[in-house]
């Protein structure tokens, strides 16, 4: 609800902050005192189009601040949380500024936000009814919404949401399986030859490493025997090698040894390296056996070697990218194989789950077509009480498109006058109309849906702006607008503007807008009456400027009457 409006240099309103509370907050005063202002000035924080002309003479920027304690509800939370503001102690602050150019700026909880979020944040806030701001009731989605809720559907609402929610993903992916199929198979030829080009010549990681090497042993085979021989020979084969050599010392420190125990260091040291020279010779003898003359063994290194760089000049420029390569072909090719069977597979799924929704959708329209027509003789009942007695209402259900609220379209028809044609709710010229038909909603859907469920999801409370709601109305209807406001109040804090004593009478807070001069300008003020200042108050409403005992007298009749 709105706890606080905060307005400066807004019209005729240089600085006034109001304080409202729980249940009927009535605004009432002289003809022009401005007392539609403040429901300007709240349109303007549901996210209304601002003006240049709506800044006080003289100053240079207009501000508009409202304080409003929230109800941490899923759809609110969600639209919060998405753009990371998160209220203190359940307050939401919302602020407008107006500057002279005509440009606005916008600020909800101390953070810059749009206009488009204030209007997203509307509906979960308050509704204004009257003077053409109908936030809610134009809207086809809200119109929808009504109905459900009377129509005591939220269970079938949320089966065929879940339905449709399975139903679009199923034939989104079947979309996405057929265009992504289409483009498979058009590319399919050249990945089965990709694949088979790949897999005929069967690369073996770091393969073409191994074979340059070897192809560089054969390109150089006659030099290797050469100098591996020679090098052979002095390790070896010639009477004075490196092994000879070595095992001559070996002998004479051994005999150096069996004398002076000094020697068997140098004896230690020299064994090994005896050893290993001949270990070498061997190897070096192996090694030579293995350099044989095979010109056929080069030719093949060479095609191998070949055909390895013309992979990796198609398919990447090593041969594990090739070998990537023709993984990623395999999935694709198997992916073309696979795709057949999963499209059936979506197929029947897609079918089953048609069928299911055209059933559930069925039954929800003929629901809503039951709660439509309880719903309009409802209302027009309640309008006969508010001075429209002669009004029809139909509400009128025509096919749509499958959405998460079934495939139904609704548009709420009126005939405020005997011999007029029905029209849509926004075609309807006057202001007071559209407030008491708003309010005869909110009115019947507050008294109860067409189906009674058990534990039914309960309306978060919101902030309800009833502009000339009782223009064309007087006596008895007068009454019942109060006493229909006072009802809805129950579960929602209502704002009012009101030229009527009789609705005045039935207000928790009274608040009085009053226009004064100072100093060659024009101030509006506003007041919340004492209970002495609001009888005083009715009493000018029923008698005029002059206040007579019999008009105050009536008043407190008629506040006495409205509090029983």
């Amino acid at each position: 609800m709105l706890a606080e409006l905060a307005v400066e240099n807004f019209a005729v309103i240089e600085s006034a902050r109001v304080k409202f509370h729980r249940g009927l907050n009535l605004l009432t005063g002289e003809t022009g005192s401005g007392k539609s202002l403040v429901v300007d000035a709240l349109a303007l924080l549901f996210g209304g189009r601002a003006s240049a002309e709506m800044i006080r003479t003289g100053a240079a920027r207009a501000h508009v601040a409202g304080v409003f304690e929230i109800a941490p509800t899923p759809a609110l939370t969600a639209i919060l949380e998405r753009v990371a503001i998160w209220p203190e102690d359940g307050e939401l602050l919302i602020e407008r500024e107006i500057q002279a150019g005509g440009k606005s700026r916008a600020l909800v909880a101390n953070r810059p936000a749009t206009t488009a979020l204030l209007k997203e944040l509307a509906p979960h806030l308050g509704d204004i009814h009257g003077q053409h701001d109908q936030q809610q009731l134009f809207s086809p989605q809200a119109q929808l919404e009504m109905l459900d809720t009377f129509a005591g559907a939220p269970a079938q609402v949320a089966e065929i949401g879940g339905l449709f929610t399975r139903w679009k993903r199923a034939t989104v992916e079947r979309a996405e399986l057929d265009r992504a199929t289409q483009e498979r198979l058009r590319l399919g030829s050249l990945w089965a030859f990709q694949k088979n080009e790949i897999e005929s010549v069967a690369p073996q990681p770091g393969e073409d490493a191994d074979l340059e090497n070897e192809r560089r042993v054969l390109r150089n085979l006659v030099k290797l025997q050469e100098t591996a021989a020679a090098a052979f020979q002095a390790l070896y084969e010639d009477p004075d090698s490196v092994t000879t050599r070595l095992r001559g010392i070996v002998k004479r420190v051994e005999e150096a040894a069996r004398i002076d125990e000094n020697a068997r260091e140098a004896l230690a040291a020299l064994e090994p390296a005896s050893i290993a020279a001949d270990e070498a010779a061997h190897a070096l003898r192996n090694y030579l056996g293995g350099l044989e003359a095979d010109p056929g063994r080069l030719d093949d290194v060479e095609s191998r070697l070949a055909a390895l760089e013309k992979l990796k000049r198609k398919y990447g420029p090593t041969l594990e990218q090739v070998l990537e390569c023709l993984e990623n072909v395999r999935r694709d090719l198997s992916a073309v194989e696979n795709s057949s069977s999963r499209r059936e597979s979506l197929e029947k799924e897609i079918a089953t789950l048609s069928h299911e929704y055209e059933a559930s959708a069925k039954k929800l329209t003929a629901l809503r077509r039951e709660a439509a027509r309880q719903l309009a003789k409802r209302v027009e009942s309640e309008l006969g009480a508010l001075a429209m007695e002669k009004t029809r209402l139909e509400i009128r259900l025509s096919s749509a498109e499958w959405s998460d609220r079934g495939a139904d379209s609704v548009e709420y028809l009126v005939a405020p006058n005997i011999g007029e044609e029905l029209k849509p709710l926004d075609k309807i010229a006057s202001g007071g109309e559209l407030s008491r038909i708003a309010l005869a909603l909110k009115t019947v859907g507050q008294a109860g849906s067409l189906r009674r469920v058990a534990n039914p999801p309960a309306e978060s409370p919101r902030t309800l702006v009833f502009d000339e709601v009782d223009a064309g109305v007087g006596g008895s209807a007068a009454e019942a607008v109060g006493r229909k406001l006072k009802r809805l109040s129950a579960s929602h804090q209502v704002i009012c503007v009101t030229h009527l004593a009789q609705i005045a009478g039935f207000a928790d807070h009274h608040y009085f807008i009053e226009k004064t001069a100072a100093k060659g300008r024009t101030i509006a003020t506003i007041v919340e009456l004492t209970a002495p200042e609001r009888t005083r108050e009715i009493g000018r409403m029923l008698s005029g400027e002059r206040v007579t005992p019999e008009a105050l007298r009536h008043a407190e009749q008629l506040i006495k009457m409205a509090a029983e």
